[in-house]
C-alpha cells in the first residue's frame, strides 16, 4: 500500500446511499443480529453536534472503502462543569480491505484533523488493541467514568485520547454517549427494508 492508492476526503451528500451500503456491509452480524449503524448514520448527520468539517470517507479506484464521524458532546466533570469533548463513529472499513492498515491511516487521520480545528479530547467506546496504537489509553486513566457503570465492572471498552496535552487535567467526571446514539430498533428496520435483503444471524461473540 502506498500514499498514492487511496484519497481521504469529506463526505459528500451524493456519496450517502453508498457510505451507508458500506457501513451496513461492514457492520451486519458483528455486535448483534443484522445492525443499526447504517441507519445510525442518517440520525447523525441531521444532528446539530455533527461535524460536518470531519466527516470523513476513503476511497480507492473511485470506490468508498471507509469512513469515519464526529459528533460534539460533553465530560459532566465533577466539579459542575461540562468539559467539551468529542466522540466518534460508526467507524469502518470495507470487510475485504480489513486488517490491511486502511483503518488505522483513516482513524489517524481523522484524528489529526480534529486537532488541527482544536477539540481537546476524543472518548468513545473500542477496541485498545486496536485504538491504542493511534494512542488512545482507558478512560478511567484520565479520571473519567462511563454512565451506568458499576465502579468494579469491566470499563476496557471505554478509551480516550487527549488531542490537546493536559486538556484532562485534574478533570474528574462521567461520560455519557450523547442521545443521538440511542436509535430506535424499529425505525432502524424499517431503515433496512430499503436495502436488499440480509439474513440476521445469532452468532458466538455478539455483544446484543
Amino acid at each position: 500500500m502506498n500514499k498514492n492508492d487511496y484519497l481521504i476526503r469529506l463526505e459528500r451528500k451524493d456519496d450517502y446511499r453508498e457510505v451507508e451500503n458500506l457501513i451496513r456491509e461492514s457492520f451486519w452480524n458483528v455486535y448483534r443480529p443484522g445492525c443499526f449503524e447504517h441507519y445510525l448514520i442518517t440520525q447523525l448527520r441531521g444532528n446539530p453536534d455533527f461535524v460536518k468539517e470531519l466527516d470523513f470517507v476513503m476511497e480507492k479506484d473511485g470506490k468508498i472503502i471507509g469512513q469515519n464521524v464526529f459528533v460534539k458532546t460533553n465530560i459532566k466533570a465533577d466539579d459542575g462543569r461540562n468539559i467539551p469533548i468529542l466522540t466518534m463513529g460508526p467507524i469502518c472499513i470495507a470487510n475485504e480491505f480489513k486488517k490491511q492498515g486502511y483503518g488505522k491511516i483513516l482513524l489517524d487521520y481523522s484524528i489529526e484533523k480534529a486537532t488541527e480545528l482544536g477539540f481537546g479530547a476524543l472518548c468513545f467506546e473500542g477496541n485498545i488493541n486496536f485504538y491504542g496504537k493511534s494512542g488512545f489509553t482507558f478512560a478511567s486513566e484520565f479520571g473519567i467514568r462511563y454512565h451506568g457503570l458499576p465502579e468494579d465492572a469491566d470499563a476496557s471498552f471505554f478509551l480516550c485520547k487527549e488531542l490537546i496535552s493536559g486538556y484532562l487535567a485534574g478533570i474528574t467526571g462521567e461520560y455519557s454517549p450523547p442521545e443521538v446514539y440511542f436509535v430506535s430498533e424499529e425505525k432502524a428496520d424499517e431503515f433496512d427494508k430499503s436495502f436488499p435483503y440480509k439474513e440476521k444471524l445469532k452468532l458466538p461473540g455478539q455483544i446484543f
